[in-house]
């Protein structure tokens, strides 16, 4: 398990990592051994025969049987060892273990959500036990995204209207970077998460906590958690500043004027139908752009983000 990384790779961490840094290894010194040998033969020949008629004096060989196989062997050779070793690693990083525990990934701009067997959901973070294979099933929402996790050297495209599917398995505890690394729109470079792997004690505990949200929170606690576990941090600010919708600052009472001029005073049920169809009333000077919550938010945690908001105070 490499804990350290290296000038262009992370640590890896995963159980196919190694394989997938053994042949990019491998691919970039064979190429710049070609790239050192074809530089130097060029350089040395440019400065031999530098001289104005010097052409004139090198050899009238113009075929060379030996010389030919070689420079075609060698070529031949690296790209079939090549073939091989990516076909093989494609396979392994494909077929999903029989027992890999599975779990529902949506994207949408911009931010992931996992959905987990047991009921359980998370928004940016991605919880998972180590030492256990894991299957992930996405879809997009909207546009196309891609899915990669940089430690463990997995990748794969999320696309609208179909499954793709990956896996991996976690070595070692710890936090990681997850990112999408497809421009998906004005928020793509916010669309950050991690992926959280803990022991399968810690992972079960979490599961349980995350099937009951909120317990032993007031709503107002509760509201304020969500905000930045369901992503709402992403496009609405709390000190004022305008962001990709609305600041939540002073927000609950506020009169606001509608993209069709019609004004709508934040009260409990328009903040309700924001959530759930966020497009049925667009803000003036606000691109309808944010996600709707419909299946990702439980009764408890909507009327919490309520009950934050009614804090958001104007001074």
């Amino acid at each position: 398990m490499d804990t350290t990384g290296s000038f262009l790779m992370p640590p890896a961490q995963s159980t196919y990592a190694g394989d997938v840094d053994a042949l990019f290894n491998f691919i970039l010194i064979a190429g710049l051994i070609i790239f050192v040998i074809v530089i130097a033969t060029t350089v040395f020949f440019s400065m031999k025969y530098r001289r104005k008629g010097m052409a004139t004096k090198t050899s009238g060989t113009d075929h060379n049987l030996g010389l030919e196989i070689l420079w075609t062997a060698i070529p031949t050779a690296l790209i079939v060892i090549v073939f091989i070793w990516t076909f093989r690693s494609y396979i392994k990083m494909s077929v999903v273990p029989g027992d890999a525990i599975e779990i529902k990934v949506t994207a949408q701009k911009w931010f992931w959500t996992f959905d987990y067997a047991e009921g359980a959901n998370s928004v940016n973070e991605l919880v998972i036990p180590v030492n256990q294979p894991i299957k992930l099933l996405m879809s997009s929402q909207d546009v196309i995204h891609s899915f990669f996790i940089p430690n463990f050297r997995a990748k794969m495209d999320v696309l609208p209207n179909r499954y793709s599917i990956t896996w991996f398995e976690a070595t070692s505890t710890g936090t990681y970077d997850l990112f999408c690394t497809e421009y998906c729109g004005k928020g793509h470079s916010e669309m950050l998460g991690s992926v959280r792997v803990v022991s399968e004690e810690e992972y079960k505990k979490w599961i349980d906590e995350g099937s009951d949200p909120g317990k032993g929170l007031t709503l107002e606690e509760f509201g304020r958690k969500l905000y930045v576990k369901k992503a709402c941090n992403t496009c609405h600010t709390t000190d004022g500043s305008k962001g990709v919708g609305p600041t939540f600052k002073g927000v609950f009472g506020r009169e606001e004027i509608m993209e069709d001029g019609t004004p709508i005073t934040v009260e409990e049920n328009y903040i309700r139908e924001s959530i759930l169809e966020p497009k049925a009333h667009i803000v003036a000077g606000f691109q309808p752009v944010m996600p709707t919550y419909q299946g990702l938010l439980k009764d408890r945690e909507i009327d919490a983000i309520i009950a934050y908001l009614k804090t958001m105070k104007a001074e």
